[in-house]
This record gives C-alpha cells, sequence and structure tokens, in this order.
C-alpha cells in the first residue's frame, strides 16, 4: 500500500466495503480518509458527505467527478494511476489544513509549589520574581490570589507564554498586554487596581522596544 510507504503516515485500517467504513468510523481515530470514488453500493463522494467533518483525498480514473469532489471541501483529487510522489503532495496538503484547524493552546503545565498546576493563559495578570527566591516566580491571578511558579526564568516564561499576549517590562516583571491602559517611555499604567488606584509598572529602557512592538500589533 503506497500510504504505508510514507514517512509519518500511519494507516489506522483499510476497507473494501464503504459501508463497513461508515459502521466502523465512529469507533475509529482517523485524521484522514482517502476514498476511490468508484464503489460498490454506496460511492466515495456519498461517503464523504457523510463523514463531513474528516477531511477527504478522492482517487478516480474519471475527471467528470472533480467539481462534485471539491464542492465536498475535498483535500485533493488524484486521478488514477496514483503515483508515491502524487499521493505525497496530497497528504502534505491535507496535513497543512490539519494544522490550521488546531485551537491554539489556552494554557500552560507548570511546576509551583503546590505541585504541578494547570494554569490558563487568561487567569494570568502578571508575574514578578519571588522576593524569598529570584529562582522562583510569583504569578497574580484574576481572582487576586498568587501562585509560585518554582525554579522557572522571564527566558522560559517568554517561550512558553503567547507573546503576543504577555510582555517583560523590566528584569523583574512580565505583564498580559490586556492589562495596559497607559503607557510613557518608562512607566505603565495598568487597568489592576491595588486600595482602589491604578497599579504602576516601570517600563525598562532594555524591554522598551519590545514592549512597543507588541502594543501596536
Amino acid at each position: 500500500m503506497l500510504c504505508e510507504q510514507l514517512p509519518g503516515v500511519e494507516v489506522v485500517k483499510a476497507f473494501n466495503d464503504p459501508q463497513k467504513l461508515l459502521d466502523e468510523a465512529p469507533s475509529l481515530e482517523f485524521d484522514l480518509c482517502i476514498l476511490d470514488i468508484e464503489m460498490p453500493g454506496i460511492n466515495g463522494l456519498q461517503v464523504a458527505n457523510i463523514l463531513k467533518e474528516v477531511p477527504v483525498i478522492f482517487t478516480t480514473a474519471y475527471r467528470e467527478f472533480a467539481a462534485e469532489a471539491f464542492d465536498l471541501n475535498a483535500v485533493d483529487y488524484i486521478r488514477k494511476p496514483v503515483t508515491r510522489e502524487r499521493l505525497e503532495t496530497a497528504i502534505q496538503k491535507a496535513q497543512q489544513r490539519l494544522e490550521k484547524n488546531i485551537p491554539p493552546r489556552s494554557f500552560i503545565q507548570i511546576n509551583t509549589d503546590k505541585g504541578k498546576a494547570i494554569l490558563f493563559f487568561d487567569q494570568i495578570e502578571y508575574i514578578y520574581t519571588s522576593p524569598g527566591d529570584s529562582r522562583d516566580k510569583k504569578a497574580v491571578l484574576q481572582n487576586g490570589s498568587e501562585l509560585t511558579l518554582k525554579n522557572i526564568s522571564f527566558d522560559r516564561l517568554n517561550g512558553i507564554l503567547p507573546e503576543d499576549r504577555f510582555c517583560r517590562i523590566n528584569k523583574a516583571e512580565l505583564i498580559a498586554i490586556r492589562n495596559v491602559q497607559f503607557f510613557s517611555h518608562d512607566q505603565i499604567t495598568s487597568a489592576l487596581l491595588r486600595n482602589g488606584k491604578p497599579l504602576i509598572f516601570t517600563l525598562s529602557p532594555a524591554f522598551r522596544n519590545d514592549f512597543l512592538q507588541k502594543v501596536r500589533l
């Protein structure tokens, strides 16, 4: 089977009977379906219409099905005989489509003083260096609580937090950009309140350009 010769491709199951595919599909985990259009009983176009959420590559010896195939949002339409090179191109198209459909992660798993935690990006207001141990960081959360992030650098945090949502503003602090209300060349006035007054952050020269680029996106 040509599919088995392609790197990164795992064949979950092959079917000669389209009805058996439809019967078993709910219990199978697969990302892509390669269908011959001419099949006994029910054709590949009908199968694809039933499996609407699954990307499909059609194979056929005939041109006349192409328009209908793409009406079904097919990834690709391969004329027989199918070559390895042509199939590989179609698989790459499918991979690109699947990657686009993967929703961005909304959280990180991180070590804290309470054990491993699932920390959602929307929860984080800002992060600062722990006064007790500079290797640790304190995350201030939306509910007003603080969580100690164990033995993690700001460089590491910058690498795992979405760069369009967070920005380091000085050596000791990183802020969620959504909380920025006003800023000058050396100061950020946030939407966060402490004792009824806006929380003020220092914007250091070393981090100013990066900050300005992010708030101008």
